[in-house]
Formats: structure tokens, C-alpha cells, sequence
């Protein structure tokens, strides 16, 4: 796979996939742009080299057909500003009416199509609408890391198509960064695996266990391991067809000499709200009617012990319903915790990424990834098929 600096760009159309679903409030306003901010430098750089830079994302799920709640207006808008400079939104991603826009660009323009997944195509990894978009360009760059692990026409297809492709400054971040965790990282390395389901993270799990000195579980997750070990955990949510496979885990995190921490004690409501009357309860006490949101005091400083050693750190998920003031403290503490950290510390993941940033430790945390989905593919030892398809360019 190339990365941009080795391809020739100057003065040439590049179509960058970029990964522009930020999120909208009630009125069509972008409440986090961070995701337009990341792609900036692949941008730039592609202005500042007078190439003529299409852009394109999906946003949202529009089920394969316009509809103006999902156009990507708000964000040529905001992207306009950040870069200083005109940006175009073209009235679709492909047809004779962004052709006319494209061969009319000059060097250093830059234009943003119209949301990907108004056409059935692109989710379908369909080739005619793969070929589509890739007659709009001399170059392909992916900086989306975001959605690499999904095989759309966007990120998989359309390399198929195009002569010369390769990774934008971000999705090369990403890579490197978790590169360094897990290829050959400063030991101890500790995983972090919170969140609410055992299923969705199973098969992380299982990879990790062959990376990490340590593994630490939060969330409503470690029920369903508490549950193997007889532990009674109330009206707690668990994945009873799961239960063996989290005794199969404990089981080869214990023949493998890796230390693998479940809570101790747990902050509990009868109900999942703000206004809940909560009580601190140890593991083994938590009543009948009563879940467990939070990760008790005890647990928080066992897990602080078990990181002060830690060189490396790769997190995701949250230890509780951290949404919820009542039930966030454990969560943001984890945060404070590993942004002081002396290691590496990476964290991936949607809500993961939301409680760093509602924590205002983000600045500390060495690297936080943009993609939860694709992060998660990774941990869990799976290529990605947008980065596969990069690596194909140019081999037949």
C-alpha cells in the first residue's frame, strides 16, 4: 500500500474518500467537527500540490436514495471555513452534472460530492457505480479510516478502477499508531474492554489474548463473566449464550499468565435513569431488582493499580453508563488515569472517544482513532478490507 507522499498528485484530480458523517443537531448544525478537522491534512497537502481535490463520504443512512436531512451541505459549509478557501458541493456524486463541475475544477480547487449512500450502489459495493466514481479521477486516496472495514463501493470497489491509489495522512496515522500497540509494543501492554456487550467484543477479546499483558473488562460486559464465576448480579444485563465463552476466555487468559480484572464492586440503580436512587455495593451484593451502571470505588482503584506499570494502553468501551451523571465517574476516572499514564495510550471507539473528550483529557491521550467499527477490526485481528483493497492497486 502507498501512502500519499509516495504518489504523484501535482496538479492531478484526486478523489479522496474522506469520512465526513458528523453528527447534526435538531437544526442541520454540526455539533462535532472533529472529523472534517482530521481529514484537513491530507486536504492541504493535496491544495498545496495544485491538484484539483474531489471529496467524497456518505452521512447518516439515507436507505440508498436522496433525502435533504442527509445532504452533506452543512458540511462544505464548515469545511469552507477551516480551510479558508471556496468549497463546491456538487448536486450528486456522479452523473454529467459533477463530470461538467470536475472538468471545470482548477488546480487548488477543491469539491465535495453529494452523499455516497443516496445510491443503493455504494453500501452493495456495486462495480458500475464504483467505475462511476473512479472515471472522476487520475488518483484515489483513502483518508476514511472510519469505514475501511466495510467493503463499499467507495473504499473496495473503486480500486479496482483506478491506476494509481494509496493512504491519506489519517488512515496512515491509524495504521502506524496501532502498528506500534500491537506489533511490537513497550511492555507491560494492557488492554481495556468495556461497553455492553460480550458478543460484540468476543472476538477482540480472544485476539488480545495473544498481544496483552493485561486485560481489563468493564461495562455491563462483565456481567456475563461475573455471571460464569457464580456470581449473582441481580437484574444486571447478561448474555447467558455467552457465558462459556467468557469461562473459555477467563480460562486461556489464565493458562496464557495474563492478569485479567473484572469489577469488584459496582455503582447500582433499579432503573436506568439520572434521577435513580444509586447505592455502592460490592460485586457478590448486588440486589434482586437492581443492575449494576457503574464501576464501584474499589474496582477503580484496583484498575488504577493494575495500569501503573502499564508502557502501552489500547482501549475501548466505557466502564458504565457514563451519559448518565450518576453512573460516569468510573469511566471518567479510567480517563484521568490513562491520560497520566507514562505509556502509549490509544483509544478507539464511538462512546469510548465521546467520554475522553467529555472528560477535557484528550489533549494527554497519545492518539484517539476515528473509527470504532474498523479500531474494533483490528483488535480483533481481521484486515480491513479498505486497506486490502489499497494493497491490490496496481497488482493485476
Amino acid at each position: 500500500m502507498k501512502r500519499m507522499d509516495e504518489l504523484k498528485i501535482d496538479g492531478k484530480r484526486v478523489l479522496c474518500r474522506v469520512d465526513f458523517n458528523v453528527p447534526l443537531d435538531d437544526e442541520g448544525k454540526i455539533t462535532d467537527d472533529s472529523r472534517i478537522t482530521g481529514a484537513l491534512p491530507t486536504i492541504r497537502k493535496a491544495v498545496d500540490k495544485k491538484a484539483k481535490v474531489i471529496l467524497m463520504s456518505h452521512m447518516g443512512r439515507p436507505d440508498g436514495k436522496p433525502d435533504d436531512k442527509f445532504s452533506l451541505s452543512p458540511v462544505a459549509e464548515r469545511l469552507e471555513k477551516l480551510l479558508e478557501k471556496k468549497v463546491k458541493l456538487a448536486p450528486d456524486c456522479i452523473g454529467e452534472d459533477v463530470k461538467k463541475m470536475v472538468s471545470e475544477m482548477n488546480a487548488g480547487d477543491v469539491l465535495l460530492l453529494e452523499n455516497l449512500r443516496f445510491h443503493p450502489g455504494e453500501k452493495k459495493n456495486s462495480d458500475d457505480f464504483a467505475k462511476e466514481l473512479a472515471a472522476l479521477c487520475d488518483v484515489y486516496i483513502n483518508d476514511a479510516f472510519a469505514v475501511c472495514h466495510r467493503a463499499h463501493a467507495s473504499v473496495s470497489a473503486i480500486t479496482k478502477h483506478v491506476s494509481e491509489a494509496g493512504a491519506g495522512l489519517l488512515l496512515q496515522k491509524e495504521l502506524d499508531y496501532f502498528e506500534k500497540a500491537m506489533a511490537d509494543p513497550k511492555r507491560p501492554l494492557v488492554a481495556i474492554i468495556g461497553g455492553a456487550k460480550v458478543s460484540s467484543k468476543l472476538k477482540a477479546l480472544e485476539n488480545m489474548l495473544s498481544h496483552v499483558n493485561k486485560i481489563i473488562i468493564g461495562g455491563a460486559m462483565a456481567n456475563t463473566f461475573l455471571k460464569k464465576k457464580g456470581i449473582s448480579v441481580g437484574s444486571s444485563k447478561v448474555e447467558d449464550d455467552l457465558l462459556d465463552s467468557a469461562g473459555s476466555v477467563m480460562e486461556k487468559a489464565e493458562k496464557a499468565g495474563i492478569d485479567f480484572y473484572l469489577p469488584t464492586d459496582f455503582v447500582v440503580a433499579q432503573k436506568m435513569e439520572k434521577s435513580a436512587e444509586t447505592k455502592t455495593v460490592s460485586a457478590q451484593e448486588i440486589p434482586d431488582g437492581w443492575m449494576a451502571l457503574d464501576i464501584g470505588p474499589e474496582t477503580t482503584k484496583e484498575y488504577d493499580k493494575a495500569l501503573a506499570d502499564a508502557k502501552t494502553i489500547i482501549w475501548n468501551g466505557p466502564m458504565g453508563v457514563f451519559e448518565m451523571e450518576p453512573f460516569s465517574r468510573g469511566t471518567l476516572s479510567l480517563v484521568k488515569t490513562v491520560a497520566n499514564a507514562d505509556a502509549l495510550s490509544i483509544v478507539g471507539g464511538g462512546d469510548t472517544d465521546t467520554a475522553v473528550h467529555m472528560s477535557g483529557q484528550a489533549d494527554k491521550i497519545d492518539f484517539i482513532s476515528t473509527g470504532g467499527g474498523a479500531f474494533l477490526t483490528l483488535m480483533e485481528g481481521k484486515p480491513l478490507p479498505g486497506v486490502a483493497a489499497l494493497d491490490g492497486v496496481g497488482k493485476g
